[in-house]
Order: C-alpha cells, then sequence, then structure tokens
C-alpha cells in the first residue's frame, strides 16, 4: 500500500446521499479477484446518466470525491473500494459512512474524511471550479479561499495510513519478533 500523508486536487462534487455499494460498483463487476481495471465499472449507473460528474473532463482523474451522508452503504463488498482506487481515488470526504464501507477504505489505502454537512456543502461548491487539499498528519482540508475544517481519525489508521501499512505490512514489519517468537517455541516445544 502507497502511504498517504498529503491528497491535493481536484474533487469530483458528487454529494449524492445514501450512495451503496452496488452503485459504487455494480454487482456484475463482483465476478473477479482482480482489482484492475475495476474502475470502468465505478459508478456504472451514474455514469449512464448523461452531464455526469464522473464523466466530465474537467474532473477526469480527482483524486478526491466528496459524497453525501451514509457513503458506502449497502453490501460489505469489498470491491467497492477497490473501484475507487483503481479509478484514482485516493480520499472521500462526506458527512457520515458505512462502517464496513469505512473500514475496506482504509484497508485499501483510501482516507474516509468525516466533516459535517455544511463543510461538505462548502467543499462541493470550491469543487466545481478549484482544487481541495487534505494533510493527514494536521488532519485538516483546505481550499485555496482559506477554508480550514479539521477532521478526526483513529490514530491507528492514520499510522497505518501515514506509513503505507495494509494488515500484510503490518505483519511483515513485526518479522523479527514473529521468527523470534518461532525460535524460541521450536527450542521450549523440540518434541512436537
Amino acid at each position: 500500500m502507497k502511504p498517504v500523508s498529503h491528497i491535493s486536487g481536484r474533487a469530483y462534487p458528487f454529494g449524492a446521499k445514501n450512495v451503496d455499494t452496488d452503485i459504487i460498483i455494480p454487482a456484475h463487476w463482483l465476478k473477479t479477484i482482480s482489482r484492475n481495471g475495476m474502475g470502468k465499472g465505478a459508478f456504472e449507473t451514474v455514469r449512464a446518466e448523461p452531464g455526469n460528474v464522473f464523466d466530465d473532463p474537467e474532473y477526469a482523474g480527482a483524486p478526491i470525491l466528496i459524497a453525501g451522508d451514509n457513503f458506502g452503504c449497502g453490501s460489505s463488498r469489498e470491491h467497492a473500494a477497490w473501484a475507487l482506487a483503481d479509478m484514482g481515488v485516493q480520499a472521500v470526504i462526506a458527512p457520515s459512512y458505512s462502517d464496513i464501507f469505512s473500514s475496506n477504505a482504509f484497508k485499501n489505502g483510501i482516507l474516509a474524511v468525516v466533516l459535517p454537512q455544511e463543510a461538505v456543502d462548502r467543499l462541493i461548491e470550491v469543487a466545481k471550479t478549484d482544487p481541495i487539499d487534505i494533510d493527514l498528519e494536521s488532519q485538516t482540508v483546505t481550499t485555496p479561499f482559506q477554508d480550514r475544517f479539521t477532521f478526526e481519525i483513529d490514530p491507528f489508521r492514520k499510522s497505518c495510513l501515514l506509513g503505507g501499512l495494509d494488515e500484510i505490512g503490518l505483519t511483515l514489519k513485526m518479522d523479527g519478533a514473529i521468527g523470534a517468537y518461532e525460535a524460541r517455541r521450536a527450542e521450549a516445544f523440540s518434541w512436537m
């Protein structure tokens, strides 16, 4: 997983509420275990509508998605996080998330920022014309217009994102301690 510390650029001013994982990535895309190419299916039903924000060239490759309340509700498909990451989204800003989506986003290196609705509304307006900046270290979201919003994040998740550590990375970080334990155990229980 790549370390996440500073995300800056255009943001999709999506803003829709109660976006479930079937809207993020429809079920017929779940036939694969590969994360590559999932971005093509992201928001497929939304993209079918003319003039949608995801096909607007002005937002192409935007690293930030601004969403409404209860983003990622519905089923627990990790493919939703895979699809967002594959389309280049590194952070989502919303008033609230489904717990499972929030966990899946974190495990896939996507920062899920929780801000009050008023802040989200302001960021949607700014995103229509200007970039947005997220600094994980200082836990702030800022705009070129001197807007500054602070957000909370679990210290463990923050540390993992800053260090680029997923579950495998965390385990590998403890390789020396695990090896030492295994050596002590093998010596103490040599008869096993």
